[in-house]
């Protein structure tokens, strides 16, 4: 009988050319399906929740499959964990029902950047947080995302190639500092009902020219309301960008005992801690 099985799972993005399957390199996706065919023999592509570039991490990517494999949700994890590489963990396998699809059934997405904004660069967070030397303005940062909230053209914010629609609902746009290894790190999280390509790097490398203070808040709302991604700022590195989290509908929540439950209207695939 075929079953709709879900994958939970987290990847450091740095040694992959992308999550999606290339003709060259090491995907994220290739990686998975190869273990997936090791543990079932079946053969299949997986679907993932949202498409990452080389480079970008991911705390609680998803992924879908049709399967006939009779394998318990345990053995699923654990095989999977042993037989991909140690820059991807399986945390939790779901059945779902029929209808769920890993990325047509997601209602929001959630991104968080990381800066470093010590005096000295780290070694350590080299490859997981983006350096920056200079001092930032982060109230003025923070009224400019301030701006991003609600329904809006982002096609000052899309990388090329874009087809289609622009517009998207932002619902958080919130700088956080935070502790990690006795170092202060600046994160900026965004959540929307969907992204562009490159549209948080490009928000935030136009948003480090306003904490930079190379561009007014003024200048930054004329670049939002042009809808022309030449005016606005460099695409900032894929290092610092981690997919957060992955909301859907209460209905599809796969068992009570999951702990990813956040008891709100959404079910969030990253736990809070």
């Amino acid at each position: 009988m075929s079953r709709t099985i879900a994958l939970c799972f987290e990847y450091a993005g740095t040694a992959f050319v992308g999550s999606q399957w290339q003709r060259e390199g090491r995907s994220v996706q290739a990686e998975l399906e190869a273990a997936w065919t090791r543990l079932t023999g079946e053969i299949h592509r997986w679907t993932f929740a949202g498409r990452t570039d080389a480079g970008v991490h991911a705390l609680a990517q998803v992924a879908h499959i049709q399967s006939e494999t009779a394998h318990s949700l345990d053995t699923i994890v654990r095989a999977l964990n042993a037989l991909t590489g140690k820059d991807i963990s399986i945390h939790e396998a779901w059945e779902m029902p029929g209808n769920f699809h890993a990325r047509f059934s997601a209602r929001q997405r959630a991104y968080r950047y990381l800066l470093d904004v010590q005096p000295t660069p780290s070694a350590v967070l080299g490859e997981r947080a983006v350096y920056v030397k200079a001092a930032l303005n982060t109230s003025a940062m923070q009224l400019a995302l301030d701006s991003l909230i609600g329904t809006h053209d982002f096609a000052a914010f899309t990388g090329a190639g874009h087809e289609g629609s622009t517009v998207r609902e932002c619902t958080v746009a919130q700088l956080e500092t935070v502790r990690l290894f006795e170092r202060s790190l600046l994160v900026i999280h965004l959540r929307a009902n969907a992204f562009l390509k490159h549209m948080v790097r490009n928000i935030v490398g136009t948003v480090l020219l306003v904490g930079t203070e190379r561009i007014s808040l003024e200048e930054w709302t004329a670049i939002f309301a042009s809808h022309d991604r030449r005016r606005a700022g460099p695409t900032a590195p894929a290092h610092g960008l981690y997919l957060e989290t992955i909301c859907y509908d209460p209905t599809f929540a796969p068992l009570a005992a999951s702990t990813r439950w956040d008891g709100t209207t959404y079910w969030r695939t990253y736990p809070k801690v």
